[in-house]
């Protein structure tokens, strides 16, 4: 069986155009790829907010303070110095939203921790902890969500070969007795969904 038999035909083909990535629609003012951006981040931008102390009524409220910001200013954002990442740029964003909120709130504190949770942040430049396991899971969601986004785009069987080796470490001999389909093949299928991903989400998730 030649490589890739089996495992179906797929929409972005090789000598087609390269789409734009959706950073790069979404700087071209793509309300749909702004909505994916929204939901592919939102749910890591609440997280920080609730690691800075946040309830949930005011985390949602700094939140759309976070997207309004980076609607404001993405064009400011590039990759110059090596380091330099979205989730990073989005980080920083994040950080002066919760600032502002207890600026805005500090005689009247309704974050958790109150007052005294105030007093604590104005002594430290940055409010939100550093990164640790918890925030390494919910970046984990974030790559999952990010992998779904181009889900519809393959075959069923394509997604299985590279869902089974790339996000649940099977081994692909195995994946490939079990869709009938050769190792060569399953390889393929990962290596093809792997491409579109980078080339979909690029800067958003390096």
């Amino acid at each position: 069986m030649p490589e890739g038999e089996g495992l179906g035909p797929q929409r972005h083909r090789p000598g087609a155009a390269t789409p734009l990535s959706l950073l790069e629609r979404v700087r071209a003012n793509d309300p749909d790829a702004w909505r994916r951006l929204v939901e592919l981040y939102r749910p890591l931008v609440l997280f920080w907010c609730g690691r800075a102390g946040l309830n949930a009524d005011d985390a949602e409220d700094a939140a759309q303070g976070v997207f309004a910001a980076a609607s404001a200013g993405l064009a400011g954002f590039h990759r110059d110095r090596p380091g330099d990442t979205f989730r990073g740029w989005l980080r920083s964003v994040t950080r002066t939203q919760i600032l502002l909120h207890f600026r805005r709130n500090k005689n009247r504190p309704r974050a958790e921790g109150g007052s005294g949770a105030w007093r604590k942040l104005q002594g430290v430049a940055d409010p939100l902890p550093t990164p640790d396991e918890r925030e390494e899971t919910e970046v984990g969601r974030l790559y999952r969500r990010a992998v779904e986004q181009v889900r519809a785009e393959f075959q069923d069987r394509t997604w299985q070969a590279f869902w089974m080796t790339a996000v649940e470490g099977r081994d692909p001999a195995a994946v490939a007795e079990s869709l009938g389909v050769t190792t060569a093949a399953v390889r393929q299928a990962k290596s093809r969904v792997l491409r579109r991903l980078k080339q979909e989400m690029g800067e958003l998730l390096s």
